[in-house]
């Protein structure tokens, strides 16, 4: 029997190559990047001189980059448009190393794509979302279910990105928790409310705060307060484990093994943006690794103090993050 890591740089190594398959909504983060020195006479708005742009991988592209990065094989399976913006999302999957078999374009949707217009500074002054919402159906329901079966035979961990725009439905998430149960291994869930009844079964769903009091009902301000609400949470969706993510107040887990408080490790935090997917990105991977539930958390807790001091979505790399843990823990307080 293969004994889990008892230390994170060691499991975060245990980690490297292990596959995780990803079920979610594609997005690409699009920057128009610009100076502002004067007021528009036209309306009280800000005259943006432009500079440059760029782009970046969003939504469950960004969850796959931070698993790639951080030294696992990814598949990633999902919904693009039949247009130049869901070429340029596939490129760029396929640059960052991520399998895209299951990458489905469909002519009747635009890709989903997030314009900032963002200062030098790095002051967000306006965002336009160009998406299409409509969730699967039919056929490409059929062919995305089909392709979530036959990705996850090579997995080692299966993860749901639901960013509630057409990719994660009823059918296409339980094919992947069904596919997780038949295979014996974990099935994790990044959430959005409306769809917490699609997560049954899931091994671990990890709502932010404000996602656990829609679905309890419930104030969260303390961690008692988080306990209480990651128990009912863990009952209302029927699933194994809960991780509620508390932004500078850290993380709650409530688990198999116990229910544990997690500080928060950002020394300095810049942009919360895409903090939530590095979190499931490095607990998917510290799973993968066969780590406990506790010490794959405190691994994404680390990773996501790391997030929140850069600007925009960014992915986590395995050298930044080993540069960041313990070189020596107390392994008898693990």
């Amino acid at each position: 029997m293969l004994t889990a890591p008892t230390d994170l740089r060691t499991l975060l190594d245990a980690a490297q190559g292990r596959t995780v398959l990803i079920l979610g909504d594609l997005m690409l983060d699009h920057f128009v990047i610009g100076r502002v020195e004067r007021i528009s006479p036209e309306a009280p708005v800000p005259v943006v001189q432009f500079d440059h742009e760029s782009y970046r991988l969003g939504g469950a592209a960004n969850v796959a980059h931070n698993v790639a990065a951080l030294g696992g094989r990814v598949e990633i399976a999902g919904l693009v448009g039949n247009d130049a913006e869901g070429a340029r999302l596939v490129g760029e999957l396929r640059e960052a190393g991520i399998g895209t078999a299951a990458v489905l374009a469909d002519a009747g949707r635009c890709t989903t794509r997030k314009l900032r217009v963002v200062t030098t500074r790095n002051q967000q002054v306006a965002r336009i979302d160009y998406e299409c919402d409509t969730p699967a159906e039919g056929a490409l329901e059929a062919e995305l279910v089909k392709k979530i079966g036959e990705s996850a035979a090579h997995a080692d961990v299966i993860l749901i990105s639901d960013y509630q725009k057409g990719a994660v439905t009823r059918a296409t998430a339980q094919a992947a928790i069904a596919a997780a149960s038949d295979r014996g291994i974990p099935s994790l869930v990044d959430p959005k409310v409306p769809h917490i009844d699609y997560y049954a079964g899931a091994s671990l769903v990890t709502p932010n705060h404000h996602e656990a009091e829609a679905v309890t009902l419930m104030r969260i301000r303390t961690a008692e307060e988080a306990r209480a609400a990651a128990q009912r949470f863990r009952a209302r969706a029927m699933c194994d484990a809960v991780l509620v993510t508390r932004g500078e107040h850290g993380m709650w887990l409530l688990g198999v093994e116990g229910e544990f408080d997690l500080p928060a490790e950002a020394r300095e935090v810049s942009d919360v943006t895409g903090a939530g997917d590095t979190v499931i990105a490095a607990m998917a991977l510290g799973l993968a690794g066969r780590g406990s539930l506790r010490n794959a958390a405190r691994l994404s807790n680390r990773a996501a103090g790391l997030a929140v001091a850069r600007f925009g979505a960014v992915a986590i790399t395995y050298d930044e993050l080993i540069a960041a843990l313990p070189i020596e823990l107390n392994q008898s307080s693990l």
